[in-house]
């Protein structure tokens, strides 16, 4: 076959390259460039590190290489999305838009009738029913499982890719690495938002969404208890970053239209907990599967973001592309803005946006 690698100068990704040398295919290394340094202007810049290992890696093993510009593409999609989100009190996904609209999505739409696969170094398993359906199924490693990120995929999508780390754990991603004595072998993962390298995202968001001075509650008093900077720099659930004394402090809600803080203390506040989690603008990758396009119910496993911690419970529809999750215990720290994603037998359905 003839297949576009997507590559980030990482360990996951050579080896991913690697692997379908190995098979025979006809291969191109594509290393998307989002990142915008004259429009950022703080800290180091990552990018032309990472295509130096694209570089290496792919004369390594022989394979061509491009650099496809992506920043305008990436600014409208993603850090627009993400800016309008924050600045709505919810909490973004970027990484999730990544790759619908960007890794899957705009370069798609750019490369799509030229290749028949387009593959990358994802944690994530493909396969394929007995009717030919490609269904999207968790990694055995479940640190690295990135069934998560790619739930909102769709199945045009999701049919078209390649995932030739499906089956593997980090460790033997490694292993693999070194046995081939790839350049990028010993490279640290790349942490934090895939647009942001090595920026620190509070920087960003006084750059792009500014700073404005509102007070912290607690809710259960009413008592004034300090100054943030703006609502938008914290999260449900947060704790670091309040700088308040007698702590524990847990964020439990924010006001936008008066930007106030409210926070709960304790090391296990009730107020943080929910019995009922609603997800709107639902993605499926397949066709809705039973439970879903009627009044009947489901038992699930579920993630609220990207960790090894799935949560049980039952799912059912409350309207079109609304579904509401009732877990069996109630959870702790679920943000609106952030994604529910659900799953059965291992296999990962989709997901859809958590709702105030």
């Amino acid at each position: 076959m003839k297949i576009a690698v997507l590559v980030s100068g990482g360990v996951d990704s050579s080896v991913a390259l690697a692997l379908l040398k190995k098979q025979g295919h006809d291969l191109t290394a594509f290393y998307l460039k989002v990142w915008m340094e004259e429009d950022f202007g703080f800290g180091e810049c990552p990018w032309q590190e990472d295509v130096e290992y694209v570089r290496k890696v792919s004369e390594h093993l022989g394979i061509k290489n491009e650099i496809v510009p992506m920043q305008r593409e990436y600014w409208q999609r993603v850090i627009e999305y993400t800016l309008a989100e924050l600045r709505e009190g919810r909490t973004p996904n970027p990484d999730m838009m990544c790759n619908r609209l960007i890794k899957f999505g705009a370069f798609h739409e750019k490369y799509a009738k030229e290749y028949d696969r387009i593959a990358s170094g994802h944690y994530a398993k493909l396969i394929t029913d007995d009717v030919g359906r490609t269904h999207l199924m968790t990694n055995p490693d479940p640190v690295k499982d990135q069934t998560y990120f790619l739930s909102q995929m769709i199945y045009e999508q999701i049919s078209r890719s390649l995932f030739p780390l499906g089956d593997m754990t980090k460790k033997q991603v490694r292993q693999i690495a070194e046995n081939l004595s790839l350049p990028s072998s010993g490279r640290p993962d790349s942490q934090g938002i895939c647009f942001l390298g090595k920026i620190n995202f509070r920087d960003f968001l006084k750059k792009y969404v500014g700073e404005k001075n509102g007070p912290i509650i607690e809710k259960a008093t009413g008592k004034n208890l300090g100054t943030h900077k703006g609502f938008w720099f914290y999260t449900i659930g947060q704790r670091s970053g309040l700088n308040l004394a007698g702590g524990p402090w847990f964020v439990i809600e924010k006001d936008t239209r008066e930007n106030i803080i409210y926070v709960s203390h304790g090391y296990d506040p009730e107020d943080v907990y929910v019995d009922e989690i609603v997800l709107d603008q639902f993605n499926w990758i397949n066709p809705l599967p039973d439970f879903a396009s009627g009044e009947m119910s489901a038992r699930v496993r579920f993630k609220i973001r990207h960790s090894p911690v799935f949560y049980d419970g039952i799912v059912h529809k409350k309207s079109e592309k609304k579904y509401i999750i009732k877990p069996d215990e109630k959870i702790a720290a679920v943000a609106p803005g952030q994604f529910g994603v659900i799953y059965q037998n291992g296999e990962c359905f989709g997901g859809g946006v958590i709702c105030d």
